[in-house]
């Protein structure tokens, strides 16, 4: 190792980390195309790959690092920096929408767009984590603007404008993090740093189809040993992922079951199929020797031929809408003699319009003495090919908060992509305002506001940024996700005031002052007249002087006796029972509230609503009764 030179910084070593096999590139660029220096393949011992997903970590490291000294060892170079691509398999797509209140009176900037979109990628997220099908967590790859409105009214650009109230729609694509996490984990286990991450179907488009060829509506369908990846492009940019689970694999273990032969013999047999050889020899598992006809072997692999071809269709109609102009299928799999007009009869396309992936590499990649033109290196030179030639941004390293940054997209990043793609979200961003608290008094609803959030601190390279501003390669960004505002709290006695005096009941249930109240609560009062107190330093009245005293009064005869009034009562019949109460002082009425403390209920432990009724009507306790009424104070 100590022999070998240091990795030049434009060196770009690519790895295509296969279900079948690792495939190493090396090259560097020169003038606006890649000339590949060195190529390397080894093929798994055994399956560490399921469907392009890798299973087995350590033994794809191992694989990866046999590549790497490979090509170490012929280039006398230390390659430490590796660009890759993640298997678009478990690719997922899901809209998601925001709507973000505007200031009055002021235009829509970027940064107000930032956080829009962000908003609605971020719902997008919440939606795949809550609709029960996906609750691991996802890493942004790319979204779409489908649609803005502003007031309603559909918009194709809000900045500048403005208005109340601003939306977008977006259709986001997002990877599992176990696919991220799994690809970077193998990777520094054969002692690499990922300098770049895209998508496979990517790639293989960057390198089947360059992108003076994408103002044309154009699929790329590559056929590999686990799964089809498809791309599609119009009007000059990529528009749409999917991928058929229908692959490579399937026809050969049509083979395996037709001529009772291992897995690595079938795929020797698939792979003599277009050879000139008309007899195939083998071995099947019983340890015979045998003869297999390549016509034959046509016949068996038909049908998975016809399923492979079906999805293909399937899944570019799907998602184009229709046919495209023309289809290239690039991959080990498009090879198949037959494959290539199949997906023409199944796509209803002129078979001219489909073509083998190959023709179109030396537009953007070289070599002095290697044979570049198979499309079984579409992904790998696409891979090189991207990063060298600086199609993705993310072919640079970023670093976030320390870490390198994990990247996909294409084009242009602004820091509000890097955090989404990292696994952060709106809130993270923007914070959340604290939660108000809604409830009722007196039939009155009363709101109390959240505390706001606590704004996040956004720096690159040590400076104030925004979620808009763009990120260069080599930058250093700081991160401190917002903190959420605290959320409205009230007791009942905060809520009553302290000059409150009388009685209360959250729920129908009597209730303290110190009660927490919650969302909803619904309060009733009865609000009472304090007690008179006489004041202790009040001066009694004094006895007039002498020289001012009247004359005594002549006496009066003595006013007949009257005999004492009798006490004034009110009458009321609770919970069956006759109920006799004075007259209150003031001669005010007495209300249901007033009957409580009669009912025989402990409200201070209740566990159960409580029904309130006069003369067999629900009533609320604040309901002035009269004499004779009829009441009703028992559990529900």
């Amino acid at each position: 190792m100590a022999d070998l030179k240091a990795q030049d910084k434009d060196l770009i070593f690519a790895l295509d980390i296969g279900t079948r096999s690792v495939v190493g590139v090396v090259g560097r660029p020169v003038g606006d195309r890649l000339k590949v220096i060195d190529v390397e393949m080894a093929e798994h011992g055994k399956r560490a790959m399921m469907d392009g997903q890798i299973d087995d970590i350590k033994q794809v490291g191992a694989l990866a690092r046999t590549v790497t000294e490979r090509l170490e060892s012929r280039l006398g170079v230390h390659l430490e920096r590796v660009c890759v691509a993640a298997a678009g398999r478990a690719l997922r797509t899901q809209k998601g929408s925001f709507i973000l209140e505007l200031p009055e009176d002021q235009s829509i900037d970027a940064e107000q767009i930032s956080r829009l979109e962000a908003g609605a990628v971020s719902a997008a997220e919440e939606a795949l984590r809550h609709d029960g099908s996906d609750r691991r967590q996802m890493f942004l790859v790319g979204y779409t603007v489908a649609q803005y409105r502003l007031d309603n009214y559909p918009m194709a650009n809000l900045q500048y404008h403005t208005g109340r109230k601003a939306e977008a729609d977006v259709v986001a694509t997002f990877l599992p993090g176990e696919v991220v996490e799994s690809l970077y984990a193998a990777m520094r286990t054969a002692g690499l740093q990922v300098a770049s991450m895209t998508l496979e179907p990517i790639a293989a488009m960057n390198a089947a189809i360059p992108a003076e060829l994408r103002l044309l509506n154009l699929a790329m369908v590559d056929i590999g040993a686990g799964t089809t990846d498809i791309a599609l492009c119009r009007d000059g940019s990529v528009v749409g992922y999917t991928m058929a689970t229908v692959a490579g694999d399937e026809i050969t273990e049509a083979i395996m079951r037709s001529y009772l032969v291992d897995f690595k013999t079938a795929e020797e047999i698939k792979r003599a199929i277009g050879e000139s050889e008309e007899l195939i020899r083998c071995r099947n598992i019983l340890g015979q020797e045998e003869r297999v006809a390549v016509n034959e072997v046509v016949q068996v692999i038909q049908e998975p031929m016809d399923k492979l071809a079906d999805a293909i269709a399937k899944q570019i109609l799907n998602v184009n809408g229709n046919a495209p102009s023309a289809v290239f299928l690039a991959g080990g799999g498009s090879k198949l003699a037959g494959l290539r007009e199949k997906v023409a009869i199944q796509m209803e396309m002129d078979e001219k319009r489909v073509a083998i992936a190959g023709n179109n590499f030396t537009l953007s990649v070289f070599s002095d003495n290697l044979e570049l033109e198979k499309p079984e290196y579409a992904t790998p030179l696409g891979i090189a090919i991207s990063a060298g030639l600086g199609l993705l941004n993310d072919s640079y390293v970023v670093i976030l908060n320390g870490q390198t940054a994990k990247l996909f997209r294409n084009g242009v990043l602004t820091l509000r992509d890097i955090l989404l793609m990292n696994g952060y979200s709106y809130a993270d961003m923007v914070g959340k305002t604290g939660k108000s608290l809604n409830v009722t008094l007196d039939g009155k609803r009363l709101v109390y506001r959240g505390e706001p959030a606590v704004p996040a601190v956004l720096r690159i390279n040590g400076e104030e940024a925004t979620l808009s501003s763009v990120v260069h390669a080599g930058d250093e960004i700081h991160f401190i996700p917002a903190g959420h505002g605290e959320d409205a709290h009230r007791t009942l006695g905060e809520l009553l005031g302290e000059n409150f005096y009388g009685k209360a009941m959250v729920n129908n249930a009597i209730s303290s002052m110190d009660r927490q109240l919650i969302q909803g609560d619904v309060i009733l009062t009865l609000r009472q007249t304090p007690p008179k107190e006489t004041p202790p330093d009040l001066v009694q009245p004094q006895t007039p002087s002498p020289a001012v005293q009247p004359a005594p009064a002549p006496l009066a005869a003595p006013a007949p006796a009257r005999p004492a009034p009798r006490p004034r009562e009110v009458h009321f019949v609770l919970n069956g029972n006759p109920l006799v109460l004075p007259l209150k002082e003031d001669g005010s009425p007495y209300y249901l509230m007033d009957l409580l403390e009669h009912s025989g209920i402990d409200f201070e432990h209740l566990d159960r609503a409580v029904r309130l009724e006069v003369n067999g009507i629900e009533r609320g306790f604040q309901h002035a009764l009269k004499e004779q009424d009829s009441i009703t104070i028992t559990l529900a």
